[in-house]
């Protein structure tokens, strides 16, 4: 069985590396749009003052003149912490608590956050006096940029795109050129033809990955906070579930045509709702319920928590098990719906 496996192996290896241009493309690309984000989205902090606020206050509450204030943008916390990391990365101007004891929370080195604080104590300052000042608690911390933020879901979607395209189109090529009539007369099983797929594929897909990487980190500062063995685990969790939704897809289909249509049909849902370009915070219930049942968004929720919150594998063990149950379940939907004609 494995030496079956060993020689499709071989043979779609040496397939894929004598495509020069294809593999420039597919490692080139990528590093690319990361420093076309680097240099449109890395211009520094916003104008507009986005403030965390833990209980929105009634009328006649001692904030309201300072939430009344143009220009500012609330939002409304119903986690605290998470809140106070956002303020630690710039990404809250200031946290407001306005329960029992009003606090606020403030980085002290943020431009935005220090002119918000200083708005703050002035609007307190002229209706009620210093006596009834909110305590400031500091919350010191580096700054997140939207390139920071966008990197782990770019690379993910790298990982999406070439394991999609990588096993699916290929796959029905194969079919049309003939290829698989001819290996259904050799003892070769559906599975094994399908598990040397899924082998090769995923040498390819992190061996391009690891080569993104290193390019991004010489022109990009990103931060790297967590383990490399999660992000390893859950990189390679993710290309396995791709690449078995790719053959998955490409069992049966007899055209390039129709399967770039039905990869195309899968991958942009996923690219839209994921989370990869921005947040699903704020959007319709709808939409993160389905965001919740694609592979992708467990991809990059793992891995933004891993380069950005440092977590580590037993953090991000729930989405792990999803993406390797996912791979499990499409790969062996894969061999039953497998024809080699």
């Amino acid at each position: 069985m494995w030496r079956r496996i060993r020689a499709i192996l071989l043979a779609r290896n040496r397939e894929f590396y004598r495509d020069s241009a294809g593999l420039i493309w597919n490692l080139l690309m990528p590093v690319m749009m990361i420093m076309a984000f680097a240099f449109i989205f890395g211009s520094g902090p916003k104008e507009l003052f986005k403030i965390g606020v833990v209980s929105p206050p009634a009328a006649e509450a001692p904030a309201s003149a300072f939430l009344s204030t143009p220009h500012l943008e609330l939002i409304e916390v119903d986690d605290p912490r998470a809140a106070i990391t956002k303020v630690q990365r710039h990404q809250l101007d200031l946290l407001l608590d306005l329960r029992d004891a009003p606090a606020y929370w403030v980085n002290p080195d943020s431009p935005q956050g220090v002119i918000a604080e200083r708005l703050l104590l002035g609007s307190f300052a002229l209706e009620d006096g210093a006596a009834a000042l909110p305590e400031r608690r500091p919350a010191p911390g580096e700054a997140l940029s939207y390139a920071d933020w966008v990197l782990p879901g770019v690379l993910a979607m790298n990982v999406m795109f070439s394991s999609l395209w990588g096993v699916g189109w290929v796959v029905v090529r194969y079919r049309k050129n003939g290829v698989l009539r001819r290996l259904k007369a050799t003892p070769l099983s559906p599975l094994e033809f399908l598990t040397a797929q899924v082998i090769s594929r995923l040498i390819v897909v992190l061996g391009s990955s690891s080569i993104v990487y290193a390019g991004a980190a010489l022109f990009l500062d990103f931060p790297m906070r967590g383990s490399y063995l999660a992000l390893l685990l859950i990189y390679t969790a993710g290309a396995l579930c791709m690449i078995s939704l790719g053959l998955t897809i490409a069992a049966r289909l007899r055209t390039e045509e129709l399967a770039d249509g039905l990869l195309n049909l899968m991958s942009w849902p996923m690219l839209l709702l994921s989370g990869v370009w921005f947040s699903m915070e704020g959007t319709s219930a709808a939409a993160q319920a389905l965001s919740a049942v694609m592979p992708l968004t467990h991809l990059v929720d793992a891995a933004r928590g891993i380069m950005i919150d440092g977590a580590g594998v037993f953090d991000i063990l729930p989405q792990l098990g999803i993406l390797l149950l996912l791979a499990a379940v499409l790969i062996t939907l894969a061999a039953r719906l497998f024809r080699w004609e």
